[in-house]
């Protein structure tokens, strides 16, 4: 796996957050996918999808900086800072946000399979 393919995946989830564009999440995301959120909530990709779907997860902006990227076989490890505005459930969700995101490579396509996110002071 190269890096290049992992940035290239990186802006293509993004640009699906910011877009609320379901389909392509649907297919970036694992199914069996586990993301722990700041507030030490566990969620799966359904979970992750609903809030897309139901228009209560709405993002404004969102800016990705100082990435790391290590790959691993037939895996990837990412570390970045994301700056976001938006809101869930008419409450905003403003700040800088670190998340770490696994990435593997399947049959097609990379697919993210595990990540979690905090929130910078």
């Amino acid at each position: 796996m190269k890096i290049e393919t992992v940035i290239n995946a990186e802006i293509e989830l993004l640009t699906a957050v910011k877009n609320s564009d379901i389909s392509a999440l649907e297919t970036i995301l694992h199914d069996d996918l586990l993301f722990n959120l700041p507030d030490g909530q566990t969620i799966t990709k359904e979970l992750d999808l609903n809030s897309y779907r139901s228009g209560k997860m709405k993002i404004d902006f969102l800016e990705a900086s100082d990435q790391i990227i290590n790959v691993i076989d037939n895996s990837a490890v990412v570390a970045v800072t994301i700056s976001l505005k938006g809101s869930y459930d008419n409450n905003p969700v403003n700040g800088v946000f670190k998340y770490i995101r696994v990435w593997k490579q399947f049959e097609s396509n990379l697919k993210v399979i595990a990540g979690s996110c905090i929130q910078l002071a």
